[in-house]
């Protein structure tokens, strides 16, 4: 790692962070707290990092890039080769959540493609005229397909971002846009020491439309025989959840074969509490893994999470190529506790 590339990476990964910290701190996330839209980005989507607490803003050796691109892009460098993977989320209130992505390494440069989309089911018909329930139904759907790509700098440094469109759609309403995602790592030479910081679902205000604001009223110039007029109601404009994350992981080996990563993150929201996280992760010989992480914020009261994060995983040696299978648990304080399954492959 030469003088040059050094001092360029690490004054990139210092005016990520002032950036971040001024865009935040203008925004007032305390005094706007539930004001933005599209809040189903900040929930995470792969077992291992719902296990952890969403602590993986730094990534730790061993993660696949797949598990650490929807917590920081850069963190796509630490795919291997070629990884795909499929993860399933029975979320509250009967919600599935579906995610799959693929990433490619070319050199020191990664490419990923992700896909998520929630199933809400059959949500029965009702309105204001007819408030009654029926056997007419409707339903929701959210998507979002992201195109990441990350790079090494040197040695100890990545960057990365993360493309994501949104397309939200309910019933017969619908808004969808682009959001951002960028963040850098750092990695401490061989002490098993990572930082990473990063940012999250920046992009333009959007609205709903559709034939759903459709209203047909009587105007009051119109005389009073005169038929209704179609009026298009145009939706108020809200803002992305965009946070700020700061993360730091330290490995270290606990005998022959045992492995520990204790893990830290926090989070600053600019439309919700500030959080925090810390994970632990115990490895047997690499093959069996043992996780568990706490949620934090001052005001535990108004979210329905408990904070408690629990999980297990297993790598497989399929040759040189292996297979993975996490699972991950969290507690709920009103709804049926939430489970995830993931399964990646790794080439």
């Amino acid at each position: 790692m030469n003088w040059r590339n050094s001092t360029l990476c690490l004054a990139l990964f210092a005016l990520l962070m002032l950036t971040s910290v001024e865009a935040l701190a203008q925004e007032g996330g305390q005094r706007r707290r539930g004001t933005a839209g599209s809040e189903h980005l900040l929930v995470p989507l792969t077992a291992r990092a719902t296990s952890l607490g969403t602590t993986l803003t730094s990534g730790v050796a061993g993660l696949s890039g797949l598990e650490a691109l929807d917590a920081n892009p850069a963190g796509l460098t630490l795919n291997g080769g070629t990884n795909a993977l499929f993860s399933r989320m029975e979320y509250v209130a009967d919600i599935g959540v579906n995610y799959f992505g693929v990433a490619q390494r070319f050199g020191s440069t990664n490419v990923a493609f992700t896909l998520s989309s929630w199933d809400f089911g059959d949500i029965p018909l009702q309105t204001e005229l007819e408030p009654d329930i029926s056997e007419v139904t409707w339903t929701a759907s959210y998507t979002t397909v992201g195109v990441a790509v990350a790079r090494e700098f040197t040695d100890r440094i990545s960057a990365g971002v993360n493309v994501k469109m949104v397309s939200e759609t309910i019933d017969d309403v619908s808004a969808s846009g682009v959001a951002f995602d960028a963040g850098m790592s750092y990695a401490v030479g061989e002490s098993g020491l990572r930082f990473g910081v990063s940012l999250k679902n920046f992009g333009p205000d959007r609205n709903y439309s559709g034939t759903g604001l459709v209203r047909f009223v009587q105007l009051s110039e119109q005389i009073p025989d005169a038929q209704p007029q179609a009026v298009q109601i145009e939706g108020a404009r809200y803002e992305l959840p965009s946070l700020l994350n700061f993360g730091v992981a330290y490995t270290r080996q606990v005998g022959e074969s045992i492995s520990m990563t204790a893990l830290g993150n926090f989070r600053s929201n600019s439309f919700s509490q500030d959080q925090y996280a810390g994970a632990l992760e115990l490895g047997f010989r690499d093959v069996v893994f043992l996780r568990g992480g706490y949620e934090f914020v001052s005001d535990m009261d108004q979210t329905f999470w408990k904070g408690t994060n629990l999980g297990a995983g297993v790598v497989l040696p399929l040759g040189q190529n292996g297979l993975t299978i996490d699972y991950a648990y969290r507690s709920t304080e009103f709804f049926d506790n939430v489970h995830m399954w993931t399964v990646g492959v790794t080439l």
